[in-house]
């Protein structure tokens, strides 16, 4: 399916609120009290992104973690901008991304000390930017935080496994279906 830009949620959260609900019916005592999303919250073309619609159709606490910055409301990868994250120096610095208009759509942080790029933290649902940046970076050993990059690392293997057994599969079909059967 192929994916336009600014309609990642409409994709995505349906299925990922189903996750959240369906572990909720098997087990209520893991529900989680906050979700960390791979992507974006306000900071967003439409103010309203994966982070927003996940946290409405959950009702839970979201923050958005964007390893790329989302040129919104003037905001803009330019000269300015990386001269900010070269003035970041140890892990839990930032700096506020204010859109022209003023408001105030993320916050870009140093995740670690060893990281020479920073991410970009949104507000989701029911949570404060501040309590999405501390939170944020308290679960960050590497640039990405443990859970997205965990959850990633099991993505990427599934992606590596998942084809060859397909192909495995459908390799052992055809062999059955080439072989004669019982006359009749």
């Amino acid at each position: 399916m192929d994916l336009l830009s600014g309609f990642l949620a409409f994709r995505e959260a349906p299925s990922l609120a189903k996750a959240v609900q369906n572990l909720m019916e098997k087990d209520p005592s893991l529900m989680p009290q906050v979700l960390l999303v791979d992507g974006n919250g306000v900071l967003h073309h439409r103010g309203f992104g994966v982070a927003c619609h996940l946290g409405i159709l959950t009702d839970l606490p979201c923050a958005g973690v964007a390893k790329n910055l989302l040129q919104v409301d003037g905001l803009e990868n330019n000269e300015e901008h990386k001269s900010q994250i070269r003035r970041l120096r140890c892990g839990g610095d930032s700096f506020s991304l204010t859109g022209s208009t003023g408001s105030v759509l993320g916050t870009a942080l140093k995740s670690c000390d060893k990281s020479s790029k920073p991410i970009y933290v949104s507000v989701g649902h029911k949570i404060s930017l501040e309590a999405a940046v501390r939170l944020v970076h308290s679960c960050c050993r590497y640039r990405v935080p443990e859970p997205i990059r965990q959850l990633l690392s099991i993505t990427c293997l599934a992606q590596e496994v998942l084809p060859t057994q397909t192909i495995k599969l459908k390799s052992q079909e055809s062999r059955r279906s080439s072989r004669p059967g019982p006359s009749n």
